[in-house]
């Protein structure tokens, strides 16, 4: 199994978007045969920026953006998730902008909604990230 940094579509390994700066200490997303796991993923800009301190819509809009981006460098459709879980430090934040929740997940991801689930998490690991969304695709 080669191993690939945003490499050879349909061969086993780390996704890197192109244009990403790489990330230490982890991966993106994986793929192993016909299925791409992506790593959870804020709001992080292509160079690692976060987007939106403070405001929930945006970063929630970015950090799936950026699940998208994952699935598209290996030609996975939105279609192909079967499951997703969104962490927030703040529940009642996500509750709050429901409208621009759902906005975002149209423009990512169309109308298929997978199986999901909804965790508050006392705090995440990226200095004001207030969200972060991993899943998993199968082909």
């Amino acid at each position: 199994m080669p191993y690939t940094l945003g490499g050879i579509l349909g061969e086993d390994g780390p996704v890197q978007p192109e244009g990403w700066a790489k990330p230490r200490g982890y991966s993106n997303g994986y793929r192993l045969g016909d299925v791409l796991f992506v790593a959870g993923q804020v709001s992080w800009d292509e160079q690692q920026k976060l987007v939106g301190p403070g405001d929930f819509a945006v970063q929630f809009r970015q950090a799936l953006k950026n699940v998208r981006a994952v699935l598209d460098a290996e030609r996975f459709a939105p279609e192909r998730v079967g499951r997703v879980t969104v962490y927030v430090t703040d529940k009642n934040a996500y509750s709050q902008n429901l409208k621009a929740v759902g906005a975002a997940w149209r423009e990512f991801m169309g109308r298929h909604y997978p199986a999901m689930t909804l965790v508050q998490v006392a705090d995440l690991l990226e200095e004001g990230a207030m969200v972060e969304i991993e899943a998993t695709a199968i082909r």
